[in-house]
């Protein structure tokens, strides 16, 4: 089996592939001060909640845009699990060209999103992730990854308003019905709400310019299910794309990945 972790800025995703089959996969919050071993116990718990053999894990493959926690995610695998943690990483094959001015600076999970997008629906297609930032990446009809859009994540926004308005309340995210909001938290959640629906369709529009009419559009990311569904684009949802996007790249790299764990 194949474990891949995906860390965030926010939360961590953990997730167990048997074959192209995923088995079970569970979302934690991203802790930079954790140490391997509590990382250990707390997979060793979770698999055994879904009743997983742990010592049926024979390879890790991870993307991570926290690089203090890389060490600790190579001790964990190593001491839990038996196995050297592949990163995605430079020297990682992707299978897919890299156009950024310098491909260095492009998130982890941004390249194992394009892969997934790209392997499942083809191109040209634009991946929005709702996370701790709402992103936009690119990849063209040849399946190359041409860039891409970074935007504040609704999260950020709403602590933003809090922080910076003492008379602004903290204020539970959705959709509050109707844009004109007829008291304090009804106005917020509309800004909020409407404000990011607006963003990222008028975002689209502009994507859409430049890549064809044919674009295609999936979206990923803890708050996809909020606002992808209000979004006139109805983007396709995949919850797990980044985890599939870290298999791929897996079995791209298996006979390297191979040399390593020997």
């Amino acid at each position: 089996m194949l474990l891949v972790i995906d860390v965030g800025n926010t939360n961590t995703v953990l997730g167990v592939f048997e074959e192209n089959v995923l088995r079970a996969q569970w979302r934690l919050s991203t802790q930079r001060d954790q140490t391997a071993d509590e990382m250990g116990i707390l997979a060793r718990n979770l698999f055994a909640m879904d009743r997983l053999p742990c010592d049926a894990v024979d390879a890790v493959m991870v993307s991570s845009v926290v690089p203090p926690l890389n060490p600790s995610i190579e001790e964990m695998a190593q001491k839990y699990f038996g196995v050297k943690a592949v990163f995605l990483g430079p020297g990682t094959r992707t299978g897919m060209a890299i156009r950024y001015d310098n491909p260095l600076e492009v998130g982890a999970d941004r390249i194992a999103n394009s892969v997934a997008a790209f392997e499942k629906y083809g191109g040209p297609c634009v991946v929005v992730d709702f996370g701790t930032a709402i992103t936009f990446d690119a990849v063209s009809a040849e399946g190359e990854y041409l860039g891409g859009v970074i935007c504040p994540g609704l999260g950020i926004s709403a602590e933003a308003l809090f922080a910076r308005a003492a008379r602004l309340p903290r204020v539970e995210i959705r959709d509050p019905g109707r844009v004109i909001g007829t008291n304090t938290v009804a106005s917020i959640q509309a800004g909020l709400f409407y404000g990011a629906i607006g963003m990222v369709d008028g975002l689209l529009e502009r994507l859409r310019a430049s890549l064809g009419p044919k674009m295609q559009v999936v979206a990923t990311g803890g708050q996809a299910p909020l606002v992808a569904g209000a979004s006139k684009f109805r983007p396709r949802h995949e919850p797990t794309l980044t985890l599939e996007g870290l298999r791929i790249i897996y079995e791209r790299n298996l006979p390297a990945a191979r040399r390593k764990h020997g």
